[in-house]
C-alpha cells in the first residue's frame, strides 16, 4: 500500500503519512553525528568526520560547521548540497534585516525562516524534501545563548543538549544522564530555577568534554582523534560585544580527547 503513496510529498498515505518526508528523515539518521550542548558561558557543536579516502586533499574550509552571521551558526548533517542551499537562504535573510532594522536579526526568527522554507518544499509538486538537518546556535540580548534543532519536516524545536545523526539515539540517553545531574530534592525547593539552571548547566570547557564523550558513544567504537571530530565553540565578549566563533585546531581537539580518557581511565581505576 506505502508504495502507492511514497513518490510524492503532496500525498497522504491513508495512515496520514508523508512517505518522502519520512525517508528524508531517515536518510539523516545515516549521516555523520553532530552534538550541540547549551553550557553557562556559550555554546559547544562537535560532529563526526567521515574520512571516505585518504587520497583526499584536506578541506581548505569545514564541510560540517557554518557561520550564518556574527552570532549566529550552524551544523550540518545529511546532503551538504542539500544544506548550502539553505545556508545561502540564512545568510541572505541575516543581512536583510540587519540592513533593513540596523540590528542582528533574533536567532529563533532566522531560524524559523529556514524551516518555513524547508517546508514549503514538502507542500508543492515536483519538488523533494531536503535532506538535512540542523543544529543552530546563536545569541542574542533578550534570550542569551540559544540551541536549536530541525529537520527536513521544517520543524524546530529549542534545546539545551541534542545529538542528530547517526546512532543519536545512544548521544541523547549518554547527553540525559550526564548533562544536568539531578539535585536533593531538598535543595531544589531552596533554589530559584534560574540558580538551578546556573548549577547545572557545565561551563564551556565542560560542554566541550561531554561533547566527546557522547561522539565516543556514537561512532561505533572507533578510537577517538582529533582527525575524526570536528569541535567549535561559540562564545561572547562583553567588551567589543561581538560573539566568537572558534573552531578548535588539532592540537586543542586532541588536548580535550586526552582529558576525557584520562578521566574516564580515573573513575574506572576507582
Amino acid at each position: 500500500m506505502a508504495r502507492r503513496y511514497d513518490s510524492s510529498t503532496t500525498t497522504f498515505s491513508p495512515e496520514g503519512r508523508l512517505h518522502q518526508v519520512e525517508y528524508a528523515i531517515e536518510a539523516i539518521n545515516n549521516a555523520g553525528t553532530c552534538v550541540g550542548i547549551l553550557a553557562k558561558d556559550g555554546i559547544v557543536m562537535a560532529s563526526e568526520r567521515r574520512i571516505t579516502s585518504g587520497l583526499l586533499a584536506p578541506a581548505k574550509t569545514s564541510e560540517k560547521t557554518y557561520k550564518l552571521c556574527n552570532h549566529s551558526a550552524c551544523n550540518v548533517a545529511g546532503l551538504t548540497a542539500d544544506a548550502n542551499i539553505l545556508i545561502d537562504q540564512a545568510r541572505l535573510r541575516a543581512g536583510r534585516y540587519q540592513y533593513q532594522y540596523q540590528e542582528p536579526i533574533p536567532v529563533e526568527q532566522l531560524v524559523e525562516h529556514v524551516c518555513n522554507y524547508k517546508q514549503s518544499y514538502t507542500q508543492y509538486g515536483g519538488l523533494r524534501p531536503f535532506g538535512v538537518a540542523f543544529l543552530f546556535a546563536g545569541y542574542d540580548d533578550q534570550f542569551g545563548f540559544q540551541l536549536y534543532q530541525s529537520d527536513p519536516s521544517g520543524n524546530y524545536s529549542g534545546w539545551k543538549a541534542t545529538v542528530i545523526g547517526a546512532n543519536n539515539q545512544a548521544g541523547k540517553s549518554l547527553l540525559k544522564n550526564e548533562y544536568a545531574p539531578k539535585k536533593d530534592k531538598k535543595d531544589e525547593g531552596e533554589e530559584t530555577k534560574e540558580d538551578e539552571e546556573d548549577t547545572t548547566m557545565p561551563d564551556i570547557d565542560g560542554a566541550l568534554r561531554l561533547a566527546v564523550k557522547v561522539l565516543n558513544k556514537t561512532m561505533d567504537g572507533t578510537a577517538a582523534a582529533a582527525e575524526k571530530m570536528e569541535l567549535f565553540r561559540m562564545t561572547y565578549d562583553p567588551k567589543t560585544e561581538k560573539c566568537i566563533h572558534h573552531i578548535l585546531t588539532k592540537a586543542e581537539a586532541q588536548a580535550i580527547i586526552d582529558a576525557v580518557e584520562a578521566e574516564s581511565s580515573s573513575s574506572g581505576d576507582s
